[in-house]
C-alpha cells in the first residue's frame, strides 16, 4: 500500500523462491525453505538526476517563497523515496517555513512524527492537514494508525470506521480496521472481517485479508504473488505488504520471532514509500519493548521470591 525485467530475472526471482535444499541427499532432516524475494530497490538514475538538479535549481536567489517551498517539497519527496529521510523532512520542514498552507507536508510530517514515536506532533500535524483539506483521505488513515500506535485504540478505531465507510471496497481500510479492532473486541474483529471478505474477489489486497483470517494458507499468498507478475519492481511491493501482514498476523498471536523475521524481511526490499515499510520498525520497537518489560518484570517476581 503506498504512502501517498527480464524474463531472465523472472526465472531467478521464481528459483530463489523455491523449493527446498538440504545438505546432503541422505539428510532425513525437514528441508528448509528459502521466503519469496525480489531484487531489494535501489535509487535510480532518473531519482538521482532530479536530486541533483533540484539542488542546483535551489541554489538561485531569485526564486519567489512560493517557487523555492515547491521546489523544496519537490525534494524532499525525492529524498523520501531513496530512503534518506532525516533530509526529505529537513526539506518538509523548510517548505513549511516558506509556504504553511500545504496539506500534503503535514501529513508527510506526520507520518515521519509517528515513526520517531512523537504522537502529539503527528497528531498535530494530522490536524493541520485536515483543517486544510479535510477531504484529505491519507491523513484519516494515517491519524487513525498514528492513535493506534500511541496506545488510543478507541479513537483510532473511530478514525478507522470512519475511513474504512468511505470506501468498503479497499481492502487495505478493511485491513487496518481489522487490525486496530483487536484490541479492542478481537472477536468482533474476526467475525465484522469475515463479513467482509465475503463480498469481494481474489483482487491482491483482498488475498491479504484471506491470509490474515487463515482462510488461505501461506504457500497459496506467495504462489499469488509470484505468479501475478514478472516485474522486480510490483513484486517487491506486493512481497513487502505480504510479509508486514504476515507478521502483524504471527505477531497477535503472540509467536514474535516469527514476527520479527517476517518485519525485518518487509524491510529488506526498501520501498521506502509504503506504510508497510516504515511501520515494520515501528513494529519491530514495539515488540522488543514488551519483551524487554515482560523480562523485567519477571526478575522483579524473581527477586521478591528469592528474599
Amino acid at each position: 500500500m503506498k504512502w501517498f525485467k527480464t524474463a531472465a530475472a523472472s526465472a531467478a526471482l521464481m528459483l530463489l523462491a523455491g523449493c527446498a535444499s538440504t545438505s546432503s541427499e541422505s539428510d532425513q532432516t525437514v528441508p528448509w525453505v528459502y521466503p519469496p524475494m525480489a531484487i531489494p530497490l535501489q535509487a535510480n538514475v532518473q531519482q538521482e538526476v532530479q536530486i541533483a538538479r533540484l539542488t542546483q535549481l535551489l541554489q538561485r536567489s531569485d526564486l519567489t517563497d512560493e517557487i523555492r517551498a515547491k521546489m523544496l517539497f519537490e525534494r524532499g519527496n525525492a529524498y523520501d523515496s531513496v530512503g534518506l529521510r532525516g533530509l526529505a523532512r529537513l526539506d518538509f520542514t523548510q517548505s513549511l517555513t516558506l509556504n504553511p498552507a500545504q496539506p500534503d507536508v503535514f501529513n508527510l510530517l506526520g507520518v515521519y512524527y509517528t515513526e520517531a514515536g512523537d504522537f502529539d506532533a503527528a497528531y498535530e500535524s494530522f490536524d493541520s492537514t485536515l483543517e486544510l483539506d479535510p477531504d484529505n483521505e491519507y491523513a484519516m488513515r494515517n491519524r487513525a494508525v498514528a492513535l493506534y500506535y500511541g496506545d488510543r485504540p478507541q479513537l483510532a478505531f473511530d478514525e478507522a470506521d470512519k475511513h474504512y465507510q468511505m470506501d468498503p471496497n479497499d481492502p487495505f481500510r478493511a485491513l487496518w480496521r481489522y487490525i486496530i479492532k483487536m484490541d479492542l473486541d478481537p472477536k468482533a474483529a474476526k467475525i465484522e472481517l469475515t463479513e467482509q471478505l465475503k463480498s469481494h474477489n481474489d483482487e491482491w489486497g483482498w488475498l491479504l485479508v484471506a491470509m490474515m483470517l487463515d482462510e488461505i494458507s501461506e504457500e497459496q499468498l506467495f504462489k499469488a504473488v509470484l505468479t501475478s507478475t514478472r516485474d522486480n519492481n510490483l513484486l517487491a511491493q506486493r512481497l513487502t505488504e505480504a510479509y508486514f501482514y504476515l507478521g502483524k498476523r504471527y505477531q497477535m498471536q503472540g509467536d514474535y520471532a516469527h514476527a520479527v523475521s517476517l518485519y525485518k524481511l518487509a524491510i529488506s526490499f526498501n520501498v521506502y514509500e509504503y506504510v508497510e515499510h516504515r511501520y515494520s520498525f515501528i513494529e519491530m520497537g514495539r515488540i522488543y519493548k514488551n519483551l524487554r518489560e515482560a523480562q523485567q518484570a519477571k526478575e522483579k517476581v524473581d527477586l521478591t521470591a528469592s528474599e
